[in-house]
């Protein structure tokens, strides 16, 4: 059910109370009443309100700063450094505004900041002559009243671009393989969490001829719309190639000249592409930069699939190096992008890899599904209330 068509369910309780004929007012009725309590309250928990008031406040600072130097404003005296502070954030978040809205922001912050502190002042002082302290608060609902219509504006913006996000999320989900892969003894499951409404790690399973197929795991740099921009390439990109006939080092190639020509010079995916053996298990695959993957033999012992290239779209001539690996019965591969193991919890301590290899030391012999499920539930305990920076990708592959 999209937004649209919960908010008109919604409505149509206020409706249905409205129409009621009966015992008095629709709004004196129980059930008007229950309605409005659960448009404030349903979904609400004290975490939840909890994890918006520590990371809300911090993560809108470091937004509306992030393009401020304010570390060059340290030496100064605090009578110069709070105010040329104060004036570089203002320009800051002026900046991202439309030129007319930046007008209404130019002239309401000022009347609020010398009106608000001049009424404080007088708020205080002893000697107030009776009538002074009401020309204060009237130009301060001057400045209230821009600024609150500059904040409807902004969020009418906001909410039709989170809508936008939201069929781009379904979009995406729809373009990945989520569905769990089982045929001839292989074994595949996936799950993805990114770090916004929309990421940019890749995924995917492209069954080839003679019995092979093809198992991708790749990140893009970055995170939101930009990535997930450059992900749709890079999946469009590897299919387009795939249904040529190119195939393992050569396809990477011509992947990463492609690549190249058409992401941003700042950018560049790491992935993991390989093309296994349905009949014998033999992998054959390229890592381009990406985090080694982790195969837990039958044994219980712990190898790495170490990268054997650079990253994609970093330099245009590259000659790739396949390297070839087998998938015994009992054994199990696992791909993740870094967003799992650069996880950072409140100290600012990382997940990392050791925590993974300790995880799959313990439960890497459980169904496939319940591990990648506790896996991230690990993961979730470990950071607690710290927001996830990065997505999170797991591909899992085992062989009967």
């Amino acid at each position: 059910m999209d937004v649209r068509q919960r908010f008109e369910k919604f409505a149509g309780r206020f409706s249905e109370a409205g129409r009621g004929g009966g015992t008095g007012p629709a709004a004196l009725k129980e059930d008007y009443w229950k309605s409005v309590s659960d448009l404030f309250t349903k979904d609400i928990t004290g975490k939840a309100m909890l994890d918006f008031l520590q990371h809300e406040p911090g993560e809108t600072y470091r937004f509306f700063t992030r393009e401020v130097d304010l570390a060059a404003l340290r030496p100064l005296p605090w009578h110069r450094k709070y105010p040329a502070g104060a004036w570089r954030v203002f320009l800051a978040m002026a900046y991202r505004l439309s030129p007319p809205r930046r007008v209404l922001f130019a002239v309401a912050v000022p009347i609020l900041m010398v009106f608000g502190i001049r009424y404080l002042l007088k708020s205080v002082s002893a000697t107030l002559e009776p009538g002074v302290m009401l020309k204060s608060p009237s130009w301060l609902l001057v400045s209230a009243t821009i600024l609150f219509i500059l904040l409807v504006l902004e969020l009418r913006d906001k909410l039709a671009l989170k809508g936008d996000l939201e069929v781009a999320r379904q979009i995406q989900f729809g373009l990945l393989p989520f569905e769990p892969y089982c045929k001839e003894g292989i074994s595949i499951d996936c799950s993805m969490r990114p770090a916004n409404t929309v990421g940019g790690d890749y995924f995917d399973i492209v069954e080839l001829a003679e019995g092979r197929l093809a198992v991708i795991l790749g990140d893009v740099a970055g995170k939101g719309m930009p990535a997930a921009l450059l992900m749709a390439l890079l999946q469009g990109s590897l299919r387009t190639l795939l249904t040529a006939g190119h195939r393992g080092a050569e396809l990477m190639e011509k992947l990463n000249v492609h690549l190249d020509s058409n992401i941003p010079s700042n950018r560049l995916i790491t992935l993991f592409y390989g093309e296994l053996d349905l009949a014998t298990g033999a992998l054959r695959y390229v890592n381009s930069g990406h985090n080694p993957p982790f195969l837990v033999r039958s044994n219980g012992t712990v190898e790495r699939l170490q990268p054997t290239d650079v990253a994609l779209g970093v330099v245009p001539s590259v000659t790739f190096h396949p390297a070839d690996v087998q998938l015994a019965p009992g054994d199990r591969l696992l791909l993740f992008t870094d967003g799992l193991t650069e996880a950072f919890n409140t100290q600012e301590k990382e997940y990392g890899e050791e925590r993974l290899e300790t995880f799959l030391r313990a439960h890497g012999s459980i169904p496939q599904r319940e591990m990648l499920d506790k896996l991230l539930a690990d993961v979730q305990t470990f950071c607690g209330a710290a927001r996830q920076r990065d997505d999170m990708t797991l591909m899992s592959i085992s062989r009967e």
